[in-house]
């Protein structure tokens, strides 16, 4: 009876601890697709709209090393190797929320954020800066239209960056080929799909976190009765 009921505790952890691998990949790989997509305008979002998806990635990794100590726990069918893999997965489940809540909460600043800092880059523009990526990627030009660009000290009342205009050529406000929209509300609500993604998988894949503790509480309970028969 010992060994059955402890072959069923071992075989049960360690597919939990498959799925829970499974889950560090997910945060791994929805912070680095954040991180790396919104590394291209850093100048523009500045450090704290990427701080989130910084955190998954590093809970992703720390998951890693709980796997592998719930798995040692589970075959050396050990008590308190189990509770302290529900502890650290308590921890876990805290730094989850903590991440998804930054990023919902980041959501509702991205556009004032976001404009103040196109403000300062706009005022200090140089050719090939963010700004001639930005207004080619999203097809626009200036923060609400080409008219912004005369608070720019590199302008003046007609001449424009030549990213304000498709094809790029001696842009000016009289171009026939001039980008007419904005930048601040496509590429701010693109930033927000992203940080959006960061508070989604953060708080998703908490409540895998939250079976993760009752299921290890269990199997550590089970493992003392298991012993208490003996």
């Amino acid at each position: 009876m010992v060994e059955g009921g402890m072959k069923c505790v071992k075989i049960l952890l360690f597919g939990f601890n498959l799925i829970f691998v499974v889950t560090a990949i997910a945060l791994i790989a929805a912070g680095a697709y954040v991180q790396h997509n919104l590394s291209d305008y850093f100048d523009l979002i500045g450090g704290k709209f990427s701080a989130a998806a910084a955190l998954l990635i590093a809970v992703g990794v720390i998951i890693f090393f709980i796997a592998t100590f719930g798995c040692c726990g589970a075959y050396r069918e050990s008590y308190p190797c189990v509770m302290i893999f529900a502890v650290l997965l308590g921890l876990i489940f805290v730094l989850e929320i903590a991440g998804g809540i930054t990023g919902f909460v980041l959501k509702n600043q991205v556009l004032d954020g976001v404009k103040d800092l196109m403000r300062e880059s706009e005022k200090n523009y140089k050719p090939g800066n963010v700004w001639d990526k930005v207004q080619k990627d999203f097809n626009c030009c200036g923060i609400e239209d080409y008219k912004s660009w005369a608070d720019s000290k590199a302008f003046n009342g007609t001449e424009l960056p030549n990213s304000c205009c498709n094809p790029v050529s001696n842009c000016t406000t009289t171009s026939p080929t001039l980008r007419t929209q904005g930048c601040l509300n496509k590429f701010g609500a693109w930033v927000e799909d992203h940080v959006y993604i960061v508070g989604g998988v953060g708080i998703g894949l908490a409540f895998v976190q939250i079976v993760g503790i009752m299921f290890a509480c269990c199997l550590a309970r089970a493992i003392k009765k298991e012993y208490e028969v003996v």
